[in-house]
């Protein structure tokens, strides 16, 4: 990686010689060119607090008002009447002024308003590396050149030591484009649940291993022939079929695969990266599909359906088992079994182990982030937006107001405990009030609500997630891949060759495991992946990982 004055220190010597200083140079280390210094925002300071510090309110010094994308939830669809907007104006002196975009149109619209220059100062809801591609046209602010702005982002990136998982996401001019949710631990999402009932009904324990759930399958498929023990959803709207399922069960091997796959993987062991859909990691994660799929002990019908099919199998007791999060075992699968079945039970079991130990994936401390349009820098109330961002998204009591709301009103809090007034639900917490959390109030919206400490990440667990999260965080969170950032012309390159090589490897994944082409020609498929430009692409990124290092060490 370039440095970005010549000169200037590298940011290990930095960190070495300015102890936690040196924060302030990783993360915000301004060009002279672009405003990043203080000087150059000296006459953009409307409406910003002279003094604003960690643990303080910020509150804008005159009214202001922002523009914000607003990913628009089916599930709580965007209203103007939330207390949430009333009381972030009342608390911060700053009106947030939507712009709806439906979820299933949130990715094309964000694209085309950033392309026409008609997106507001405020994009939410970005997926890394989802930034990447606005990086070169200007049209989103490099944010690392400006966090000495916001003393509760660096001050979380600091405590929790996240300058890793900062440098994963950094662009080859050694910036980042995206301000991330920060996690102080990792936070896993889906296992798979099974009808506990009927594995109580034929005396077995629920499953802990990847070869046990075989084994449970298995039984299940005796004691119904006809039926298929799991039948899985989450392949629709999707590059990846059983999109879920395979990431939770490539981490057992090892692997990010389904919603978590990328082309390039580090292994450690070698010291280089190497493309994740070749590694005999993947290789057997897919034959472990296969066999599933070959003893009938998974619906094939899996890869193809949609979640309402799956669903319905379920709920219907054609099937016994389905990948979960925690949401939709409460809210949609035990909700609907228990006034279908009678006598039903159905939990969401820890993610089974597998080759892989006790572990989950590296790099899941970050979330979706926000990123500031570059023409937000041109705005005479740039500092002003900074702290407001910084203390909405980063602030320990900003993201408390965006889960919880506020005390008194929608929760009560006494000794870390929180408790939502009676009437008001959360997620299903409550059936029979006549207010929900999310849709009538409109905190815990996932456009602000991200990121924290454990605390209050696991403050709004329920008794299920809860049980399966306490099992999950005492598991080892591997390395985060080192950094390796691209050049612009590289970047260019490696998406031409990324595209078809991963079409390549999901279109594989699913004929390997549906039996449609045998693994036994495995390596006729590597040499495929070879001849679309496997081994360019990675070496690609190994050299870039070694410029980093050279430069950076």
């Amino acid at each position: 990686m370039p440095a970005e004055n010549p000169g200037k220190l590298s940011r290990r010597q930095v960190l070495a010689a300015a102890g936690s200083a040196g924060l302030a140079a990783l993360t915000g280390c301004g060009s002279g060119d672009d405003g990043g210094d203080a000087k150059d925002l000296s006459k953009k300071r409307n409406g910003a607090m002279r003094e604003y510090r960690v643990g303080q309110q910020f509150k804008a010094t005159r009214p202001l008002a922002f523009d914000v994308l607003h990913n628009d939830n089916p599930v709580y669809p965007l209203r103007d009447d939330w207390l949430f907007w009333k009381e972030l104006t009342r608390r911060t002196g700053v009106t947030l002024k939507p712009i709806g975009v439906p979820l299933s149109d949130y990715e094309k619209k964000r694209s085309v308003m950033i392309g026409a220059g008609d997106a507001p100062f405020l994009i939410p809801k970005t997926y890394h590396p989802s930034e990447t591609a606005f990086v070169s046209s200007g049209a989103i602010l490099p944010v690392s050149d400006y966090v000495h702005l916001m003393p509760h982002f660096r001050d979380k990136v600091a405590k929790w030591r996240l300058e890793p998982e900062l440098d994963s996401i950094r662009q080859s001019d050694g910036r980042f484009y995206l301000l991330p949710g920060l996690h102080e631990k990792v936070r896993s999402g889906y296992s798979l649940a099974l009808r506990t009932d009927v594995l109580d009904r034929l005396g077995l324990d629920p499953p802990t291993t990847w070869d046990q759930v075989y084994e449970v399958f298995g039984a299940i498929k005796e004691e119904y022939p006809d039926r298929y023990p799991l039948s899985d959803r989450w392949s629709t709207n999707t590059p990846y079929p059983v999109a879920a399922l395979m990431s939770y069960l490539g981490q057992a091997y090892g692997v990010r695969a389904g919603w978590s796959y990328d082309n390039i993987s580090f292994d450690r062991r070698a010291e280089k990266f190497v493309f994740t859909g070749a590694t005999d990691g993947y290789r057997q994660m897919v034959g472990y599909l296969r066999k599933l799929v070959a003893e009938k002990l998974m619906d094939p019908e899996s890869f193809t359906q949609t979640d309402d099919e799956a669903v319905q199998k379920l709920l219907g007791e054609k099937s016994f088992a389905i990948s979960a999060n925690p949401q939709e075992l409460v809210q949609n699968y035990r909700y609907n079994l228990e006034r279908q079945v009678e006598g039903s039970a159905i939990e969401m079991i820890p993610v089974p182990l597998g080759p892989a130990g006790p572990v989950v994936l590296g790099g899941a401390r970050l979330e979706n982030g926000v990123m500031i349009a570059g023409k937000a820098l041109r705005s005479d109330d740039f500092v002003a937006l900074m702290q407001f961002v910084d203390w909405l998204w980063y602030s320990d009591e900003g993201q408390r107001f965006a889960r919880w709301g506020v005390q008194g009103v929608t929760h009560t809090r006494s000794g870390g405990e929180y408790r939502l007034k009676p009437g008001i639900s959360l997620m299903g917490s409550d059936p029979d009030a006549e207010k929900d959390l999310q849709k009538d109030y409109g905190f815990y919206n996932g456009v602000f609500a991200y990121g924290g400490s454990w605390d209050l990440v696991s403050s709004m667990f329920g008794p299920d997630e809860r049980r399966f999260q306490d099992v999950m965080s005492r598991r080892e969170q591997l390395p985060v891949d080192p950094a390796h950032p691209l050049r612009s012309v590289e970047q260019e390159q490696a998406s031409l060759w990324d595209t078809p090589l991963r079409d390549h490897v999901t279109q594989n994944t699913l004929k390997f495991a549906l039996g449609k082409r045998p693994l036994s020609e495995w390596d006729a498929y590597v040499s495929e992946l070879t001849a679309k430009n496997m081994r360019h692409l990675v070496d690609l990124h190994n050299r870039a990982y070694e410029r980093f290092r050279k430069e950076n060490g």
